[in-house]
């Protein structure tokens, strides 16, 4: 009689981040995975590449849509905010309450989307006292905590650092750095922004650095995790490279690729 072959027992896990509204993808994410990560910013608030989807179209047209992306890309923010408030004060209506109800229309859909399991954290456009009405029992939201899958400790940190963009989730450098703190030594690292290194930060299509964090980039240096993943910056200079002896990797912009990354041991 032939042996038994040895029982595969091997994981893999697939990660996205920065979903923007992409449901019909998320859906099948987790496909031929023991578990999903999303590293944050379900909503889409303004597509960049296509002025007529998200929240800000909607509401007030693809046209004030382009000024504003104009506005934003040139880095005149003050002229970008005062143009915003122009347009809120036209409609009418409460700004707080329009975009709170564009925002659960989209976490309905993708909060539908998510498999069991996943683990998800929050992203700087993301809005954090909703998800606890949204995340069904197979999904897992951490911020500043840690979980262990298939025998390896993964550690979540969401948000991030305030800009001149003042998105919905976006904290101080010593709240972030508390957060980081508190996750301690992990085998991989998960955030929504990278360390802050030139290479990971520039968005190349953007053409400005995002913010990273300083914090993030000492712990790494300082815990040594194997890989240490994120997402935030949609079209980086670098999506990969090695920070010590962790593997740090950008696993992509999810709402124009539809791909996860994949992860296996």
């Amino acid at each position: 009689m032939a042996p038994t072959p040895p029982r595969n027992t091997s994981t893999r896990v697939h990660v996205v981040s920065d979903v923007h509204g992409n449901a019909r993808d998320l859906a099948r994410a987790g496909e031929g995975a023991d578990a999903l990560i999303c590293l944050g910013d379900l909503v889409l608030f303004l597509d960049y590449a296509d002025h007529s989807r998200g929240i800000f179209p909607d509401l007030f047209g693809v046209a004030n849509a382009d000024r504003i992306v104009a506005l934003r890309t040139a880095r005149r923010f003050a002229e970008a905010r005062e143009f915003g408030r122009r347009l809120w004060a036209e409609t009418g209506g409460d700004p707080r309450e329009l975009i709170e109800g564009a925002v659960r229309k989209q976490y309905a859909e993708l909060f539908a989307a998510f498999p069991t399991p996943t683990y998800a954290t929050y992203g700087n456009v993301d809005v954090p006292p909703l998800w606890s009405e949204y995340a069904g029992p197979g999904t897992t939201v951490l911020d500043g905590e840690r979980v262990e899958i298939g025998g390896r400790v993964f550690g979540f940190v969401g948000g991030g650092l305030r800009t001149p963009m003042n998105t919905p989730y976006e904290i101080s450098d010593e709240e972030y750095a508390a957060k980081i703190e508190a996750v301690g030594e992990v085998d991989v690292l998960c955030t929504h922004i990278p360390p802050e290194v030139p290479e990971l930060v520039y968005d190349t299509v953007a053409r400005r650095f995002e913010r990273g964090s300083r914090a993030l980039l000492d712990a790494i240096r300082r815990t040594r995790p194997r890989y240490a993943l994120f997402g935030h910056v949609h079209q980086p200079l670098t999506r990969r490279m090695r920070v010590g002896a962790t593997e740090c990797v950008n696993v992509g912009h999810f709402a124009s690729t539809g791909r996860p990354w994949a992860l296996e041991w």
